[in-house]
């Protein structure tokens, strides 16, 4: 998907949102989370960067084209001559031939001057090198596999972020639907305290109740708003995060149905999808392949390249005319270093049976992590079972001690107790599925977002 259409897909989510009564999906809010999100986008940025070190890494095999421009100016003897002859100027003449004479004795001792002492040449040289690699032992091939290995890798960073970030993003739903649900029954809590404040001032006036029975009903009264009020700064709490998460302004979201979601991964799952598990193949083998890197400098490295040049003493001048080739092979063996390279290899070898180690240990630690989690959200759940059934209890003893106060038969301070572990229950349950919807989410981030 390109970054116009991206935009675009955002943009009509955004705008869709004013059109969903009950607010934004949460369907639509993971499809806004990897458009949008500015991890995710730093993570997906991770993965071209690697994608261009595997074209790096590939790029070695095809050589390397160079271009050298040279402008020179010398007298020394040597540079002169070599400048001559390279330009295809040099004449009899730069020889000496001007102090040569057959009837000299001497001849073989005498210095030829315009050899020794040129004047000064330009040399301008124009030079086209190509050099290939045609064998490395095995070194190049071995590297662009490391490099496609490293790119894996980074997909897989990409994808445990984006998993990361949708299971924040789930679990922010759930717990604005726990939220809700505690806070709805709150309000029927403290809705009851109303009706039984307005009964006691009643009470009062008739001359069957006590001003402290008031002032209990009263401060109860207070307690719950209070817990309510911090339910609902909890709740823009979220809203805010949400609105990080997606880099939009939420303000408004659709519950999930449930307050929980409901989890069947199987261990098998987990083993083929965990994120850790895979960059750990990877990362084995990327030591296989540091194997043969480590095995390369036993092996002869043969490469090839072809020179085209032309010189002169004026710059471009008779390029044609100047024109020279070369071509060539070279091969290179190392056959003694002080045992390096049998160490290096030896080196590698061993890493490599350590990262085969650690691969074997890090599944045994996954099934471990599985089985954990499995038997927490069990326990968890029965924990929740049963603070339901403790929960409807303590609704129809604080209803059966309202009625009981009613008709004198208890005090308020009893009536304010239950009410109190009803109180207490509420919030407790709601701490207990909390954690049950944690533990589920952390199964699902552990196959990878596999549900």
């Amino acid at each position: 998907m390109t970054t116009f259409s991206r935009a675009l897909s955002a943009s009509l989510l955004i705008g869709s949102c004013h059109l969903w009564g009950s607010g934004l999906p949460l369907s639509s809010a993971i499809e806004l989370l990897q458009n949008q999100n500015l991890e995710i986008k730093a993570a997906n940025l991770d993965v071209t960067s690697a994608h261009s070190d595997v074209n790096i890494a590939k790029g070695y095999n095809y050589g390397s084209l160079d271009f050298t421009q040279s402008a020179m100016r010398s007298n020394d003897a040597g540079n002169v001559f070599g400048f001559k002859l390279s330009s295809r100027q040099a004449t009899f003449g730069d020889f000496g031939f001007a102090d040569f004479s057959l009837t000299n004795p001497n001849i073989l001792s005498v210095q030829p001057k315009d050899l020794n002492y040129p004047g000064y040449q330009n040399y301008y040289q124009s030079k086209l090198t190509y050099m290939l690699p045609l064998y490395t032992g095995g070194k190049l091939s071995a590297y662009s596999d490391i490099s496609d290995k490293m790119e894996q890798i980074k997909k897989l960073d990409a994808d445990q972020v984006k998993t990361e970030k949708i299971y924040e993003t789930r679990k922010s739903y759930y717990d604005m639907a726990l939220l809700q649900n505690s806070i709805n029954h709150m309000n029927i809590i403290h809705n009851n305290i109303a009706t039984l404040e307005h009964t006691t001032e009643m009470m009062i006036t008739e001359g069957y109740a006590k001003k402290v029975d008031l002032l209990e009903v009263q401060a109860k009264k207070s307690n719950v708003e209070r817990s309510i009020t911090e339910m609902e700064a909890n709740k823009k709490l979220l809203y805010h995060y949400l609105s990080f998460l997606l880099n939009q302004n939420v303000t408004e979201i659709e519950l999930p149905k449930n307050d929980y979601p409901v989890s069947a991964i199987s261990e098998s799952e987990v083993l083929a999808n965990n994120t850790d598990l895979k960059k750990a193949s990877n990362g084995l083998d990327i030591r296989d392949k540091m194997v043969d890197v480590a095995y390369a400098p036993f092996l002869p490295q043969i490469g090839a390249f072809a020179e085209a040049s032309s010189a002169d003493n004026a710059f471009l001048g008779n390029f044609n005319e100047h024109k020279a080739y070369t071509i060539g092979a070279k091969l290179t063996w190392n056959l003694f270093n002080g045992n390096v390279d049998e160490n290096t290899l030896e080196k590698a070898r061993v890493e490599k049976l350590k990262t085969s180690t650690q691969v074997e240990l890090a599944k045994k630690g996954i099934a471990l992590q599985y089985d954990k989690i499995r038997t927490e959200i069990e326990s968890l759940n029965a924990q929740v079972t049963s603070l339901e059934k403790e929960l409807e209890l303590a609704d129809q003893i604080y209803q059966n001690y309202e009625g009981r106060y009613h008709e004198h038969l208890t005090s308020m301070s009893d009536v304010i107790i239950k009410q109190s572990q009803q109180i207490e229950k509420v919030l407790n349950l709601q701490m207990v599925k909390n954690k049950r919807n944690e533990r589920i989410f952390a199964l699902e981030k552990l196959s990878n977002g596999v549900k």
